[in-house]
């Protein structure tokens, strides 16, 4: 866990790799919930006998926006703010998926910082995810985010009366 107590704090990060995550295992229940949350029912993500004859692997994958969908869960304990009044997630700047995540597969993050600037008073994280597969060299998916970090007012001490 890196503490961020101020933007030079944040910005000592730039360019550090801030976690890893454990271990996550991929089940078919997994993606079966997915598959209901985004109502993509595309065979490749939900047959299990159709995927033991037609894929490669003779399993089911995830879903690519899946294992995105993954990342807050895989990286949510790497830095912390302090004075954090609310942190929202902005978005993604790049994404590509480089390979699929099998059923049964394990996965983890590896976060790095690439960007802290201050806008508006709050603080912007720019950070690569991977998202890696065990025993697999390419990772499942890369992703550039965006997470901003508003501070809490601090309240100021009432004023002494003579």
């Amino acid at each position: 866990m890196h503490l961020i107590k101020s933007i030079e704090d944040a910005k000592a990060l730039e360019g550090e790799e801030v976690g890893l995550s454990d271990w996550m295992v991929i089940d078919q229940q997994m993606i079966d919930r997915f598959a209901k949350a985004t109502e993509d029912y595309q065979w490749i993500h939900v047959d299990t006998a159709r995927a033991a004859r037609e894929l490669p692997e003779g399993k089911t994958i995830a879903h690519g926006y899946m294992t995105l969908a993954l990342i807050p869960a895989l990286t949510g304990g790497f830095v912390e703010v302090e004075n954090l009044a609310k942190a929202v997630n902005f978005g993604c700047n790049k994404v590509r998926f480089y390979s699929p995540v099998p059923v049964g597969s394990k996965v983890r993050g590896r976060a790095t910082v690439i960007q802290a600037r201050i806008r508006g008073g709050a603080l912007h994280l720019l950070s690569q995810i991977k998202v890696e597969i065990e025993g697999v060299k390419k990772p499942a998916c890369v992703a550039e985010t965006l997470g901003i970090y508003f501070f809490a007012e601090i309240e100021q001490p009432a004023a002494q009366t003579a």
